[in-house]
């Protein structure tokens, strides 16, 4: 990742090649100090309000200073409205920095607005997550010419006040990153390297961190009745598996689960999907990602939180043994299950382990699923569907969304469409009997059959956690949607 250090105005060090500056709309001139006296930095303004520079959002414009002082390019990004202001476009304008300087530059300077409301300390945090971010490629698989190999080394993030906290600011923005990174390594990873057996090997690894970890293997899960998980792998080669993380600190306030989906690449089993629609089913495993991300990162950030995580893993194929539409299962929690469509089996695997999360004495759970692609279309890829039990719980993560620029939308759990999960061989079946209405909402009435009475939020990240062209803070791929949100969340606690 990137090196990030914090300098104040009077600390001149060696000039940065690219200095960059945060500018709101209402802004008339560029912020003070280094080496860059108010006349010279309203010129620099003025020249490039003539240019068509309005510091709207999505706005970089280029300045090469006479002489080469204070640094060979100056980048002013826009930021917006004051009134309208958000932490998530200063991240973003900050990864438009890092975009425009990776390639040709080794050191960007970025100069801290000034903005009311805002601790230096957040804004601090934020610009360094926006730099690691905008930094990430996934390059594991193909050749990188010198070209396209980034140049960009260092960071510096100067302000005007210092900072008794700096070195604990950036070392949280960089595990927080290092969280989000490594949940887009794993999504992009091609599916025949992640295979179950796979992701739970690499949690393992968290034991040297002092995380406990529990893998129930097929045999396991055969005893613990879980034939839900069971069921959709029954097509694949390679068994499923359910691991358990458990990080404990010494003084918890609260216990906590997470439940990801771990689908590790989907076909749609014997209701298969069309070709176009499995290019993409690599990342139907980011819900189990995001669980793993969250803990290792706990390890280190050490929330005053019990936190457990549930990884359900399986590959869903269609094999000799696959499972078929109108078989029936027995879940966890004994409710049976009439299988109407192989291709929902997302709810499944999380129905076995939500029930099982569920009896571990907590005090609420969180799970995340690419579930469906119906909340795509409902709300696009730039907001996480939510559905909870328990609305006060919501809002808490939600707040916290707010600020970490992650947008969530609630949507009902209306008890009038449980009607059309009803079966008439078993307890329900996994899809509604009435087709092509509230996709996204059935899938959450689903999961609701298998959560107990704690508080309990469903993450349907189906439209977040993957984006097919390149963002301020993105590349093409998996996103790692939700991991900053939850880790603040559990931070604040």
């Amino acid at each position: 990742m990137l090196a990030v250090e914090i300098l104040s105005h009077e600390t001149e060090g060696k000039a940065a090649e690219v200095l960059a500056f945060l500018l709101f709309e209402e802004d008339n001139t560029l912020a003070g100090g280094i080496s860059l006296p108010r006349e010279k930095a309203t010129q620099y303004l003025r020249l490039a309000r003539e240019e068509g520079f309005k510091a709207k959002e999505e706005e970089v414009f280029s300045l090469y200073p006479e002489g080469g002082k204070p640094s060979k390019k100056m980048l002013l990004a826009g930021l917006g409205k004051k009134s309208e202001f958000n932490r998530e476009k200063l991240l973003k304008a900050a990864g438009r920095c890092v975009r425009q300087s990776q390639k040709h530059n080794r050191s960007l300077r970025f100069v801290v607005p000034n903005i009311p409301k805002e601790t230096l300390t957040t804004l601090i945090q934020t610009i360094a997550e926006g730099c690691h971010l905008a930094s990430y490629r996934f390059n594991r698989h193909r050749k990188v010419t010198p070209e396209d190999t980034p140049r960009l080394e260092k960071v510096q993030i100067s302000s005007k006040e210092k900072s008794p906290h700096a070195s604990q600011i950036l070392d949280k923005a960089k595990i927080i990153a290092e969280a989000v990174c490594s949940v887009r390594d794993l999504v992009n990873e091609p599916p025949s390297n992640k295979k179950p057996e796979d992701i739970a090997a690499m949690a393992t690894l968290l034991k040297k961190e002092g995380i406990k970890v529990t893998i129930f293997d097929k045999a396991e899960l055969s005893r613990m009745g879980m034939n839900a998980l069971l069921g959709v792998s029954r097509g694949s080669a390679h068994p499923p598996c359910l691991v358990h993380l458990i990080y404990k600190p010494s003084k918890a306030k609260k216990k906590i689960g997470l439940v990801g989906k771990g689908i590790t690449f989907d076909s749609g089993g014997l209701s298969l999907k069309p070709p176009e629609a499995m290019e993409d089913m690599k990342m139907d495993m980011a819900g189990a990602a995001t669980v793993l991300a969250i803990l290792r990162a706990a390890a280190k950030l050490k929330p005053n939180v019990e936190l457990h995580g549930f990884m359900a893993l399986s590959y869903n194929m269609p094999g000799d043994d696959a499972m078929k539409p109108g078989d029936i299962v027995k879940a966890h929690n004994g409710k049976t299950i009439e299988v109407l469509n192989t291709d929902a089996e997302g709810r499944l695997v999380l129905a076995d382990a939500l029930s099982y999360a569920c009896r571990q004495k907590l005090d609420a759970v969180v799970d995340l699923a690419t579930l469906t692609g119906a909340v795509l279309i409902a709300l696009g890829s730039n907001v996480t569907g939510a559905m909870t039990n328990n609305t006060d719980f919501l809002k808490k993560i939600t707040a916290v969304s707010e600020k970490t620029g992650e947008k969530i939308w609630e949507l009902p759990l209306v008890p009038e469409y449980k009607e059309g999960l009803k079966s008439k061989f078993a307890d329900l079946q996994n899809i509604s009997s009435v087709r092509r209405e509230a996709g996204t909402i059935i899938g959450g009435l689903f999961l609701q059959e298998f959560v107990e009475d704690i508080p309990w939020i469903h993450f349907d990240i189906a439209g977040t956690a993957w984006v097919n062209s390149a963002n301020a803070i993105c590349p093409p791929g998996g996103t790692g949607a939700m991991v900053r949100t939850l880790i603040e969340y559990l931070c604040s606690i």
